[in-house]
């Protein structure tokens, strides 16, 4: 995620960090450089004027010219003002008091509505929620088979009606269907075109018209840069929508919507898109994704996902293994599980602060956890059991069995071998030592109680 921008802002200011003394003259040399990057990220000429202005003004303060660290309080200000740039403080989705709240999701075609829609449907049954999916694309081919298909995979319901072509009638029978079935959510999927064009654009304002929704979403495609934030004014002229979501993250994506789009649209950005995971969703918060761009991690994201996708139970036994040095190649297996439900791994390396922005994506093998999955099957239940016994014709037949070769045998055994040594003798107090300077929150510690 922003990996080009993160690397070229880190550079930056490692240079700023150094400075003993700051003058206007290697203030102006830092902010150009600055410049030259958010330019590269493809960020809105104006929005990048202004945040310069208000970095360099608050960066010639007394306060920061006296301090005895410059270089580092000038880093706290581009901090501050990344996180004023992108909304300052998470925005919730609203829901009205009407059974059902409406969400109306719109954009344009290809920029992930569809998929989002299902991720939100599981995000909101996650806490609580009782969503239903209405299929109002009429146009796109198999666009209601896509949604019935995924909303399948996480069992959510999806109303369709494949041989009515009146989108607004569909929004108003969901409703019905929603309040028969006691649903207290229904998330309407609207139809997108390749570009912005007037039937698009009144049909989901009739359709907004229509139902009422309590909360419309705009869907952009972070990987278009400032075409997606020219789209979301157009959007935003016409609709009036309540917030918007990023998509696509985990691509190839410069960093300049996510940095421009709300100083554009006035809109703040609600949730963003990871992967291609139904569960890769999250809420946006600016602070964390500030300190994401600048490569300072993002633990607390990181707690919060490991708490949401690991079986705490699971968690416990394993740790209860741990202590006692009986922890074999099928506690293994379930801990690799659990760490892949958590997205991928480029993803969860982004929130370590000083690693990923020192590890470059095309470093990491998304697929290693499949080839450990693979090697860990291909073993008898006694090997699996007991390690020991793994030898050198084992190993080949292991290698043989999962496709690998018999170096990656040897280094997943290795691997294994290191953690056990790691945590061998690791009570439980020493961990939530470990984890409190970490500031993971006490509920999470609490949980091992």
């Amino acid at each position: 995620m922003f990996e080009d921008l993160s690397n070229k802002l880190e550079t930056v200011l490692k240079k700023i960090r150094g400075q003993g003394k700051i003058s206007e003259k290697n203030i102006e040399e830092s902010l150009r450089e600055i410049r030259r990057v958010l330019f590269d990220a493809d960020v809105n000429y104006k929005v990048v004027g202004n945040f310069l202005n208000e970095v360099k003004k608050k960066s010639l303060g007394q306060n920061v010219i006296n301090s005895i660290t410059p270089g580092q309080l000038i880093v706290k200000i581009i901090y501050d003002e990344l996180i004023k740039l992108m909304g300052s403080e998470k925005s919730d989705i609203n829901f009205s008091n009407d059974i059902p709240s409406t969400i109306l999701i719109v954009g344009l075609q290809g920029s992930g509505k569809t998929t989002f829609s299902v991720k939100l449907a599981g995000y909101l049954k996650s806490k609580g929620k009782a969503p239903l999916l209405a299929a109002c694309d009429i146009y796109r081919p198999a666009a209601i088979k896509q949604l019935e298909v995924l909303g399948k995979q996480i069992q959510i319901p999806v109303y369709s009606e494949s041989d009515n072509r009146d989108a607004i009638k569909i929004a108003q029978n969901a409703i019905i269907e929603a309040r028969k079935n006691a649903r207290d959510t229904l998330i309407i999927d609207t139809a997108g075109r390749l570009s912005i064009d007037e039937i698009m654009m009144n049909e989901v304002s009739n359709i907004k018209n229509s139902v009422k929704p309590a909360e419309i979403l705009f869907v952009v495609d972070s990987m278009t840069g400032q075409d997606a934030v020219n789209t979301a004014k157009v959007f935003h002229e016409k609709l009036d929508y309540d917030g918007v979501i990023l998509t696509k993250l985990d691509g190839d994506t410069k960093g300049g919507a996510a940095l421009s789009i709300k100083a554009v649209a006035d809109k703040p950005i609600k949730f963003v898109s990871t992967g291609e995971k139904l569960n890769a969703i999250e809420p946006f918060y600016p602070d964390r994704m500030a300190s994401r761009i600048l490569g300072m991690g993002d633990i607390v994201t990181f707690v919060e996902k490991a708490q949401q996708e690991f079986d705490l139970d699971e968690a416990a036994k394993l740790e209860e293994k741990y202590r006692k040095n009986i922890f074999d190649f099928n506690d293994y297996l379930t801990q690799i599980r659990q760490i892949k439900k958590m997205g991928s791994l480029s993803n969860i390396v982004s929130m370590l602060p000083g690693v990923g922005s020192k590890i470059k994506e095309s470093d990491i093998d998304e697929k290693i956890f499949t080839r450990l999955e693979a090697i860990i099957l291909s073993m008898t239940e006694e090997e699996r059991e007991s390690p020991s016994v793994l030898n050198g014709s084992r190993r080949r037949r292991i290698a043989n069995g999962s496709g690998t070769s018999i170096q990656d045998v040897n280094k997943m055994i290795k691997q294994y071998d290191e953690m056990k040594k790691m945590m061998k003798g690791m009570n439980t107090g020493k961990m939530k030592g470990m984890m409190k300077k970490m500031n993971i929150p006490a509920n999470f510690l609490n949980r091992y109680n």
